[in-house]
């Protein structure tokens, strides 16, 4: 079955698997670990749906939160005598006011991969700089040990990076196709034991499917899925979850799970997978396809995945310039922080994927919009009934920047229905547990790693504070400003100056466009 393996090629081939950029230098940021952490006065917001609490004391040894310490009550002085007291050599910091939310983890975060040479210490800082603790690294399409490099190195603090969830694009670095359940089973054995967290796959026989899914249980893989066009028919999200699928990327494969009366989606004649305008106008009118919120058929899907203890992971951020162009070409962040390559990469061009500007329409960005609705009333439906949602960006694509468009994620998320609290769960404790990775990050809690963000504004009123360009506000003297964006960014117990990380990308966007210049 060599269809399968030209499949898989054709398929990494349209996700636009770019040349890796430099890979990341050593360290030149953060301070830490300290044998002896103290965050003063904070509010915090502990990850796991808990109101926000405050003002506290962090107290963290090495990389490891021992206490949390309530030392008084909002606009009060503070009770100096329940605070936990310093010792010699203790590193304190004062966050009176200030809100402390656990690391974000971003479920879907490719290290570049789209447009060239995307320097790893570009990616890195912006996604710390946006309180980004934790990436799942979906695909690893820079190269399996260019990616691993970088999972050592952070592991090991001699970078400045968020940690690295390894994920390894099914069939990857291969020369022949996979053909049998026995060779997929070989392959998965191969990648765990170069370290690879999980699998992504696209799409593949349900045969082969079945086996690869069987033995990433084995090996104590996760896996995820993007199930791609060409191949759902054979499997959409409830035939992959049966199989033992842990999480679901986008949406695609969960309308056709929900059609009611076909079973393949209603393509125009003209239509071409490979023509990304076709590609992403069509998949705007599939939802409309789909069974209607709380009909019989939605309710069986919804119930079967809950059943399954299904993760959905929904990245709606990568997909919003499909319902609002000009509001992606035109976000406040592309001046000082989008690389000349990756601007010139979101452009139209038939070659690219996700650059399918050929000629995008008012119908076009209404049916998205109608997508949208429906996409988002699942979600809301789904997370209301005990399922997991997660926060995931994918960006480096369709206008998206590392970092940013995980925040606008967060906007998303709350305008589908969800709470502020429960934007802060999925982004923090609900990737946790689709990781596994439960017990050492995602809350704020004493045993757990120090994976923390701290930011001067509330969070819960407003998530744009988060945002590294700030909030758009006027201050009491009746003048414009920028109010906001983390202020530090903690991972392993090592504190990074979040400002600073951002200051580095500017520079290294100035830089690039002088060099663009010259030539």
């Amino acid at each position: 079955m060599k269809q399968l393996f030209l499949l898989i090629c054709l398929i990494f081939s349209a996700t636009s698997i770019a040349g890796p950029g430099d890979k990341a230098p050593d360290k030149d940021r953060g301070e830490g670990p300290y044998k002896r952490l103290i965050l003063r006065g904070g509010i915090m917001v502990n990850g796991e749906g808990a109101p926000a609490q405050g003002p506290v004391d962090i107290v963290v040894e090495n990389d490891r939160i021992t206490r949390i310490v309530s030392v008084g009550n909002p606009g009060v002085p503070i009770k100096a005598h329940k605070r936990p007291q310093a010792k010699e050599g203790d590193k304190e910091i004062n966050v009176e006011g200030q809100y402390i939310l656990p690391g974000f983890i971003d479920m879907h975060g490719h290290i570049g991969g789209s447009a060239d040479n995307i320097p790893a210490e570009y990616v890195f800082k912006l996604w710390l700089g946006h309180g980004i603790t934790t990436v799942r690294e979906p695909g690893s399409f820079n190269g399996v040990d260019w990616v691993m490099d970088h999972v050592e190195r952070s592991n090991n603090n001699t970078i400045v990076a968020p940690r690295i969830i390894p994920y390894v694009g099914f069939g990857m670095g291969l020369k022949e196709p996979i053909t049998t359940p026995k060779q997929a089973r070989k392959w998965v054995k191969s990648i765990a034991k170069q370290g690879a967290k999980g699998i992504k796959f696209f799409g593949a026989p349900p045969a082969i499917m079945k086996a690869a899914l069987d033995e990433a249980k084995k090996q104590g893989l996760g896996s995820m899925m993007h199930h791609a066009q060409l191949e759902v028919t054979n499997m959409n999200v409830v035939d992959s979850a049966k199989l033992g699928l842990t999480t679901m990327e986008h949406w695609y494969g969960l309308p056709e799970a929900l059609f009611e009366h076909q079973h393949i989606q209603n393509y125009s004649p003209d239509y071409n997978y490979n023509n990304e305008q076709d590609r992403f106008g069509e998949a705007g009118r599939l939802w409309q396809q789909a069974a209607k919120p709380e009909t019989k058929k939605w309710l069986e899907v919804r119930d079967e995945l809950l059943a399954l203890d299904f993760t959905l992971n929904p990245t709606m951020t990568i997909y919003e310039a499909s319902r609002d162009l000009m509001r992606e070409m035109n976000a406040d962040w592309h001046k000082e922080y989008t690389l000349p390559t990756l601007w010139d990469f979101f452009q139209p061009s038939r070659y690219a994927h996700g650059s399918y500007w050929f000629d995008w329409t008012t119908d076009d960005e209404i049916a998205w919009k109608k997508n949208f609705q429906q996409w988002m009333a699942f979600l809301n439906d789904y997370k209301n009934h005990g399922g997991r949602v997660t926060t995931g960006s994918d960006s480096g694509y369709i206008f998206k920047i590392y970092g940013f468009g995980y925040i606008r994620e967060l906007e998303l998320l709350r305008e589908a229905g969800f709470n502020a609290l429960e934007v802060v769960q999925s982004a923090t404790i609900n990737g946790a547990e689709a990781l596994g990775l439960e017990d050492e990050i995602g809350s704020i809690r004493v045993g757990k790693k120090a994976d923390l963000v701290v930011v001067a504004e509330n969070p819960l009123r407003n998530f744009k504070v988060l945002y590294g360009t700030g909030h758009f506000r006027l201050n009491d003297s009746n003048k414009p400003i920028r109010a906001g964006g983390v202020n530090y960014t903690i991972k392993d117990g090592i504190v990074y100056n979040a400002k600073e990380l951002l200051e580095d990308v500017r520079s290294m966007v100035e830089k690039a466009k002088q060099k663009e210049t010259s030539k």
